[in-house]
């Protein structure tokens, strides 16, 4: 699967979960230690608000703590939903994808930086889905896109306490499953775990 299309189906999955959020539901527990929702989806449309200066080739001082603290105001959707468009318009800006970006970890490739949105979308996405109470289903075609992609990135994550580990999933789950399981999460997690 293409990277723009796979990444442009992970901002709609994760926005189709953020639209699901009921009034009362924001301050609900996460998969996430310490995050509820509403931390979950600020975390979230933070990164998607970090992509459109980086991917134009902005430093992070340049950009400074513009984008540090709550970015969802008063109409949490909403903000969640112009946060992934400005992110898709950045993303898909010709070339973009060839670009680098300048991350606290350094000048890393375009692509890869995306390939790390996508993830974060999707895992999110989950987070925020399961927390709700609604389908957690994902997109098969972006979590093998994600998947494979983690996979050569996995011992990164792990040795820069990026992830959580030891959580195991039986060999025959499906690759979501699977997925979910290398970012620390419990395929099985329910409110009050």
């Amino acid at each position: 699967m293409d990277l723009l299309e796979a990444y442009r189906r992970s901002l709609a999955e994760f926005i189709d979960r953020v639209d699901q959020v009921e009034p009362g539901q924001w301050s609900d527990p996460t998969p996430c230690p310490d995050w509820d929702v509403r931390a979950v989806v600020n975390h979230v449309v933070s990164e998607d608000r970090w992509s459109v200066p980086l991917l134009a080739g902005r430093t992070i001082d340049e950009v400074g703590d513009r984008l540090e603290g709550d970015l969802l105001g008063a109409d949490p959707i909403a903000a969640a939903r112009e946060a992934a468009a400005q992110a898709e318009i950045a993303a898909t800006h010709p070339g973009s994808i060839d670009g680098t970006v300048h991350l606290s970890g350094g000048d890393t490739p375009a692509a890869e930086y995306l390939q790390q949105l996508l993830a974060e979308h999707l895992v999110h996405g989950w987070d925020v889905a399961v927390a709700i109470g609604v389908q957690p289903r994902l997109d098969p075609d972006v979590v093998h896109a994600a998947t494979q992609w983690f996979a050569g990135q996995i011992d990164d994550y792990r040795r820069n306490n990026l992830v959580q580990t030891g959580v195991r999933v039986a060999d025959d789950a499906d690759e979501q499953d699977h997925l979910l399981a290398a970012f620390g999460r419990d395929p099985d997690w329910a409110p009050g775990d």
